[in-house]
């Protein structure tokens, strides 16, 4: 069983935020994910990086429970997911792809809304701050529908703001953005990281940005292939035991 711990300064607090023991998924007799088991520790930046194909989309949902594992344990903030209660509230999801009806007739205020649990009076105020936080103050009169995939990817970002959170977790933030909406994405994801001592756990493609803005790394086929910092975690021999012979395509792909 592959197993890794770490956090953003190498030291070792006592709870992760998120701890994964021998967690298995199946797909019908397929199995998407085979024995993973890892630990983020608070105030970490973590990417998970492998092929189309390996299960990391299935990894963080079955981390969300929005897919059922087959066999092995999810601790969030010390606690079994089915014991979370009001800390779910402390979790930001950013899916791969927000699909929805782009003429139902809502706001980008009233999406960010939507992710405020608190009293009713403050709430106004909370959607005002979030949206000026990611620069999309300009925005909240206008309806979803009409965004760019990267304003609406800074919109998501302020519904996770919203609230106070602990733990960001981002499935392809980036998909449908131009590699300058992703450069400046990224920025601000980690002056808001900064700012708010998130622990993140992300899935990208891109190896250029995780290896500038992760702590630690993933490498991920299945199976945990191997876990650690960028400068090791993403060297040749590791890449090419992840993605295997077409790693070098893949890489010059993204």
């Amino acid at each position: 069983m592959a197993s890794s711990v770490f956090n953003s300064n190498g030291s070792s607090p006592s709870i992760p935020v998120i701890k994964i023991e021998g967690l298995t998924v199946y797909h019908g007799r397929y199995a998407a994910i085979e024995d993973v088991s890892f630990e983020l520790m608070p105030g970490s930046s973590s990417a998970i990086v492998g092929p189309n194909g390996s299960g990391k989309s299935t990894l963080v949902q079955a981390i969300l429970d929005l897919l059922p594992r087959s066999s092995g344990t999810v601790q969030i903030f010390g606690r079994p997911l089915n014991r979370l209660g009001k800390l779910r509230h402390q979790i930001g999801y950013m899916p791969q792809n927000f699909i929805f009806d782009r003429s139902f007739p809502i706001s980008v205020g009233e999406l960010v809304g939507l992710g405020w649990v608190g009293a009713r009076e403050q709430k106004k105020a909370a959607i005002v701050q979030a949206l000026r936080r990611v620069s999309g103050f300009h925005l909240r009169d206008q309806a979803i529908g009409t965004l760019s995939g990267g304003e609406l990817k800074r919109i998501l970002l302020a519904y996770c703001l919203v609230m106070p959170r602990k733990l960001l977790i981002l499935d392809e933030a980036f998909a449908g953005v131009d590699a300058q909406g992703e450069a400046e994405f990224f920025e601000l994801l980690n002056d808001l990281k900064n700012e708010e001592n998130w622990t993140i756990l992300q899935v990208s493609h891109d190896l250029d940005m995780v290896n500038r803005h992760c702590d630690h790394v993933l490498c991920l086929n299945r199976r945990l292939i191997c876990t650690g910092q960028p400068a090791i975690a993403l060297s040749q021999e590791n890449l090419l035991d992840t993605y295997g012979p077409a790693f070098s395509r893949y890489h010059h792909d993204h």
